[in-house]
């Protein structure tokens, strides 16, 4: 807004010289605080102040160096935007900045850099618009990225930075992925093993080869390539996805908005299939949700990645539909199966086309048809409508259920009734097997649907309350886990006055028995979609022989680079033109596609896979690359990775000691990381089970956006206040808070701030705003506040007239030790506690302290105090801290440690109540016992006198504060 730098010019924050200025030419000022930060970034980027040793190198040399615990720290990955940062971007980057600080200063070495995802659809999608090829504005974006970055102070090893677009970097991400192509899941052992001990077991015949009666030797290479295809852990298939023509590519489920669009674009996406990559992070579902358990995690990050995993314990069971095909169904409710009155299908479901006869059974109700002259044509119609909704949209609870009879009937195993088939929307694929039994006298949505299409409906649990067991006279339907079964016993199974838990399991006992279902666990999650139709990500290490079959590069031929292409853009279609198929910039390198190779039975032609990886490969571990980013020989040294990531106490799984991030990426990036990581894990690779083990989710500085009558926003830094009001060339505007950014013309950059107050600044600014994890709004008006503490600051130490120091060697009083070991108490809590804005309150209150009491600060409280700023504020520490003398940087100072003795008050009030009342007040030791604080309070006369000669029953000691008397 306009007067949004007038106090700060007050102060001399940029702009014309003023008076004061003129005669103080050694004040703190934006100017000052420019060179002195830019000096001491040359000063430790030529020092290397920032490098973390590696055991296998320096720490193997130096002994006090070996003898220090370790602390890896990290941000989330930033993806280099061709729109540079604003202030909103480095919260989280100056906060571990801090707290890296600190742990060097508490004796630790830390490891602490920063990379950049930079895969991804932004560079592609400029590519597409301008030509551009996307590493070149990748890189470019990666330039600036990282200048504005280091005018933030931030102390990062630079040496260990990287890219994920790097070759030599997603060499290994490649690698990796062969590792988990590489590997299949052994339920018993619950871990991976490689895909080869899998072979053996089915050449040797401890394995029976799945659906086949056939030995192993007899199967052709296309056979065995199909059922190991059924083990790996990273395989191919022909599956429903979420396809979006409009960006001429597959998504993810979480790239999906709720209302059926792509999150990028906002073009619609509809359901087919196509033969995707997907990595079978099923496997680990069960470890996944235990091993929550062992993280230092916001509990609401923990019951997010729970509820994505949705465990749910219950049984499959087989409807027969004819002789020789059944409809499977999960249900975590066996003991309802006498209520199940039809059935319904995921529209998607594979048996859907194989039950649909050729014309509608006689009786058929018209309602059941949708008016169609057959059940192949009401079929069609329905699934093209529910192909067009989202997931999110067919689960919503709409008024109107909707569905079409498939014309075929299934069988109830426990009643033997004959039980329609319905396909419906509101059955997902996605969870279960995709299709139900329904039992609308007790599930709210099938009891809408059997109203909707005129369905039986039958109690089998009795209702708790009065409105009896005929279900057409209900309102809804009766759910409940706590009440007896009803009106469900035959001649082989009766469940009549069992309660919910012995029902079930009587039901389970029997199916399994009988052959036609089993218990069994399930689980929300899908695996994970890992094909992108695009040009701008990992390529696959993937080639195709001439029957199809997958095989995998060996590491000899690794990276498989991008290649170069005359168009970067995906075939795009009509946003609604769903009967299209995907065509990949790859595909189109016919020379790059088609290729002989020699993989170790004689050079043969292969063609490879054209798609590539999402996003998300290149930040499933990348901690990893942090440790030991210059090794082309393997992932990471052992040695290495067990030092930094290894388990210790309290730590059982290993992991970074500190992941700071948004919490938007709980149950994508965390989840995928977490999955790799175990499969690395299982393999040998590396001794961490999890990648991370303390995660903290950082808040988010929000801005005003102003807004015209039409809802468009106005360049908020024109905007005027007048009257309570805002304006914007005259007219009125509204304001109201949201996010920051660019589209919203509300962007603040730290380089204006910078400019305008310094790095040092703003950093204390973004820390003192409020606790991290709240989001806040961001107000320029106030960073003057923390610039002013600077320039106390600096007014402690340095004369403004002379540049002299004017600190003097005496000791300080008792007053002074007693707010200064105050002061280094709290903040070194708060610091280790990650309360910034605390920690900055403290050191506020001790320079005021220094301010009022007038006169030279003594060495050893200026010294102290350069200190306690250091880890927020360090280019006007690390300057300070050189001209008080010393030749060291103050980078790796010790933190100062508070004397006990000065950190507890000297004499607190003690209150003495008589039956409540207070009678006296009493100056007491802060450390003194119950004992003596209750002979010194009866022994004082205004109690004597209160108590009057009465006998005491009964006294209460809360030492030092309170007395509490209770007379006889």
């Amino acid at each position: 807004m306009s007067e949004t730098n007038s106090s700060a010019t007050a102060e001399g924050a940029g702009g014309t010289p003023s008076a004061a200025e003129a005669a103080a030419p050694h004040r703190y000022t934006a100017a000052l605080a420019a060179e002195i930060e830019a000096r001491w970034q040359d000063f430790w980027d030529a020092d290397g102040t920032y490098e973390a040793p590696n055991p296998s190198g320096d720490l193997a040399g130096d002994p006090e160096l070996a003898a220090r615990p370790k602390k890896f720290i990290m941000d989330m990955f930033p993806y280099p935007s061709g729109a540079g940062l604003h202030v909103g971007h480095p919260l989280g980057y100056i906060a571990t900045d801090v707290f890296a600080r600190f742990q060097r200063m508490t004796g630790h070495n830390v490891l602490h850099s920063l990379g950049f995802d930079a895969f991804g659809l932004p560079a592609e999608q400029y590519a597409v618009q301008t030509g551009t090829h996307p590493r070149v504005s990748t890189e470019a974006n990666i330039v600036n990225m990282k200048a504005q970055l280091r005018r933030l102070g931030l102390g990062h090893d630079k040496r260990r930075s990287f890219a994920t677009i790097d070759p030599e970097y997603y060499k290994w991400t490649q690698w990796i992925f062969l590792q988990i192509f590489n590997s299949w899941y052994d339920d018993e052992l619950r871990k991976a093993r490689p895909i080869a001990d899998l072979v053996a077991q089915f050449e040797s015949g401890e394995r029976a080869v799945p659906g086949s009666t056939r030995a192993w030797s007899e199967l052709s290479a296309k056979e065995r390539a199909d059922v190991l295809g059924g083990f790996r852990l990273a395989y191919a298939s022909d599956a429903p996805v979420n396809w979006c023509p409009g960006l001429g590519t597959v998504l993810a489920n979480e790239e999906v908005t709720a209302d059926g669009r792509s999150e990028r674009g906002n073009f619609p996406v509809f359901k087919a299939k196509l033969r995707q990559w997907n990595m079978r992070i099923t496997a680990y579902a069960d470890r996944l949700l235990e091993d929550l358990d062992a993280l230092d995690w916001p509990e609401a990050i923990k019951l997010q990645q729970r509820n994505w995993i949705g465990r749910s314990e219950g049984a499959r069971v087989d409807f027969p539909v004819t002789d020789s095909a059944s409809i499977t169904v999960f249900t975590t409710r066996q003991d309802t199966l006498f209520g199940a009155t039809y059935m319904v299908l995921a529209p998607e479901h594979e048996l859907v086309d194989s039950l649909v006869p050729a014309a509608w059974p006689e009786g058929t109700r018209e309602a059941w048809t949708g008016g169609h002259a057959t059940p192949a044509e009401a079929v069609a119609k329905y699934r093209a409508t529910a192909a067009a909704k989202s997931d999110v949209e067919r689960q919503a609870d709409a008024k109107e259920k909707t569905g079409v009879f498939t014309g075929a009937y299934a069988t109830n195993p426990v009643s033997g009734e004959r039980v329609p088939v319905f396909i419906a929307d509101y059955v997902l694929m996605g969870y279960g097997t995709g299709a139900i039994m329904a039992v609308p006298a007790h599930d709210t949505r099938d009891f809408a649907f059997a109203r909707a299409f005129d369905l039986p409906m039958r109690c089998v649990v009795e209702p708790s309350d009065d409105r009896g067991t005929d279900p057409s006279t209900w309102d809804d339907a009766f759910a409940s886990y706590d009440a007896k079964i009803v009106n469900s016993s035959g001649e082989e199974i009766r469940l009549d006055g069992l309660g919910v838990v012995d029902a079930k399991a009587r039901v389970t006992e029997w199916l399994e028995r009988k052959g036609i279902g089993r218990g069994t666990v399930n689980f929300r999650l899908r695996d994970w979609l890992f094909s992108r139709q695009r040009y701008w990500g990992e390529p696959f290490p993937i080639v195709y022989d001439e029957d199809g079959v997958a095989h995998a590069l060996p590491e000899s031929m690794l990276p498989l680079e991008l290649p170069e292409v005359d168009d970067y853009s995906p075939r795009t279609f009509e946003p609604d033109d769903a009967d299209t198929q995907p065509e990949t910039p790859l595909s189109r390198n016919e020379d790059w596609v088609n290729v002989t190779l020699d993989l170790g039975d004689g050079p043969k032609k292969y063609r490879r896979e054209t798609n590539t990886m999402p996003n998300w490969a290149g930040s499933c571990w990348y901690e990893l690359r942090y440790l030991d980013p210059r090794n082309d020989q393997r992932l990471v040294d052992p040695d290495i990775e067990r030092y930094w990531m290894g388990p210790r106490e309290g730590q059982p799984t290993g992991g970074v000691d500190l992941y700071v991030g948004g919490a938007e990426h709980a149950v994508l990036h965390l989840l995928y990381a977490r999955f790799w990581s175990k499969v690395l894990f299982d393999l040998g690779h590396i001794s961490s089970a999890e990648p991370f083990h303390k995660l903290f989710n950082q808040g988010m500085i929000q801005a005003y956006v102003y807004r015209d009558s039409r809802g468009f926003p106005v360049p908020a830094a024109e905007v005027e206040e007048r009257d309570g009001g805002y304006f914007f060339q005259g007219e009125p505007v509204k304001r109201e808070l949201g996010k920051m950014g660019k589209s919203l013309k509300n962007a603040v950059t730290p380089d204006e701030i910078c400019e305008e107050y310094g790095a040092d600044t703003l950093r204390l600014y973004e820390m003192a705003m409020g606790p991290l994890d709240v989001s806040r709004p961001w107000d320029t008006r106030a960073v003057v506040g923390q610039y002013r503490l600077l320039q106390r600051l600096w007014r402690l130490i340095v004369d403004e007239a002379t540049g002299e120091v004017t600190v003097v060697d005496a000791e300080p009083g008792e007053d002074t030790l007693r707010a200064l070991h105050k002061a280094i108490d709290g903040v070194r809590q708060d610091l280790e506690g990650l309360r910034f804005n605390t920690a900055i309150a403290k050191i506020t209150e001790l320079n005021n302290h220094l301010t009022k009491a007038g006169g030279a600060v003594p060495r050893p409280v200026a010294e102290a105090l350069v200190l306690l700023v250091a880890p927020l504020a360090p280019h006007i520490a690390e300057e300070l801290w050189r001209r008080l003398g010393h030749t060291d940087s103050v980078v790796h100072q010790d933190f100062p440690v508070a004397d006990p003795a000065y950190v507890v008050d000297e004499a607190v009030t003690c209150v003495v109540q008589i039956k409540g009342k207070v009678k006296a007040r009493l100056e007491v030791p802060s450390a003194i016992s119950d004992e003596e604080l209750e002979k010194v309070a009866l022994a004082d006369e205004r109690v004597v006198a209160a108590l009057g000669g009465a006998g005491i029953r009964k006294v209460i000691v809360r030492a030092p504060k309170l007395v509490n008397i209770v007379p006889a």
